[in-house]
């Protein structure tokens, strides 16, 4: 049995597999921010593909937290049904599904609403991107509530698992960064305090949701001076503390023109999640231009991660655990109604 391909859990939730369908916004929605057809077909063909875990895009806790009119939401009930659907059909191949509970801040291109953030600086002034509002503490605590109460429409929904996202420059990651984080309250300052917000919202879902919780990070912003590795490993260490079930590892995004921005190479992202399982007892999601079996095996034999996220390449290739499985030698593990495609 392939490490790849062989089963494990995180928390509570056992997985067939250790192939994770990363999150990818596909801008199919419309200002309703409700499930769609597309996204049925869309996840529900990743789940007859045997993907152990499919986490669905960047979906906000309220209407200005989306990143543009195309996203998904689940800040009302009427948002429930649609993802009650995504559950259920993931669920009839096999497959589990998490939720990725986003919310968008500087980097929010929503046309009817004044974007959010933790100090009033742009992400760029070019683009359509606006000048977002620095949020009070009362409106701190107000989006604190709105995640917690996404994820308890994604409980009652269904899902697996919750995916906070605390990567790519969207509210939480700005939170983090000491380039746009320049408040001089308790989330602002010290990196204790610029961690606050995205610790207080994880408590919270561990406190008052039954689900295992998924909190995905940059582990660097790319930028001198920014957030770095040291600091990830930090925010992972106290996340762990809290009872957080895994840390999913990618990087950048929370600046326009990073200066310490890497070559964009095969597994360009890995060594920071090896570095973060090193300093950690959960598992840890690697992600970042991996494309074949020989990388994942490898990633997970060398102790890189325990958990592989391919995004591209399950775009390209909705049946590719069954491509990874021929590769392993692993035929057994293919459906047999798509068997004679890879004899």
């Amino acid at each position: 049995m392939s490490l790849l391909l062989s089963p494990s859990k995180i928390g509570t939730c056992h997985l067939q597999n250790r192939v994770i369908m990363a999150p990818m916004c596909m801008y199919k929605s419309d200002n309703s921010a409700e499930v769609k057809p597309f996204h049925s077909f869309h996840y529900t063909s990743r789940a007859i593909g045997k993907v152990a875990l499919i986490i669905v895009e960047a979906t906000a806790v309220e209407s200005r937290g989306r990143i543009s009119n195309n996203d998904l939401g689940l800040w009302q009930d009427s948002q429930l049904a649609g993802h009650k659907l995504l559950v259920e059909q993931a669920h009839e191949f096999g497959s589990k599904i998490a939720i990725q509970l986003a919310h968008a801040g500087r980097k929010s291109l929503v046309k009817e609403t004044t974007p959010v953030a933790p100090s009033s600086i742009a992400f760029d002034t070019s683009g359509g991107f606006k000048t977002p509002e620095a949020l009070s503490l009362e409106q701190i605590a107000l989006i604190k509530q709105q995640f917690l109460d996404s994820a308890k429409r994604a409980q009652e929904a269904g899902y697996d698992i919750l995916e906070l996202h605390a990567a790519h420059g969207y509210l939480l990651c700005e939170f983090l960064s000491p380039l746009t984080n320049k408040r001089d309250d308790i989330y602002g300052g010290s990196l204790e305090n610029r961690c606050r917000l995205t610790l207080e919202i994880a408590k919270l879902l561990k406190e008052q949701i039954a689900l295992p919780l998924i909190v995905r990070i940059s582990a660097s912003e790319w930028k001198t001076a920014g957030w770095d590795i040291e600091d990830s490993i930090y925010l992972s260490k106290e996340l762990e503390k809290l009872g957080v079930d895994s840390i999913h590892v990618s990087a950048g995004g929370n600046q326009k023109e990073p200066d310490l921005m890497p070559e964009l190479l095969p597994l360009y992202q890995c060594d920071y999640a090896k570095k973060i399982k090193e300093n950690i007892n959960i598992p840890v999601i690697a992600v970042g231009l991996i494309t074949t079996a020989k990388q994942g095996e490898t990633l997970l034999a060398e102790k890189t991660c325990d958990f592989v996220a391919y995004g591209r390449e399950l775009l390209r290739d909705a049946n590719l655990v069954f491509k990874l499985a021929k590769e392993l030698n692993q035929k057994e593990l293919i459906d047999n109604s798509y068997l004679r495609a890879y004899l």
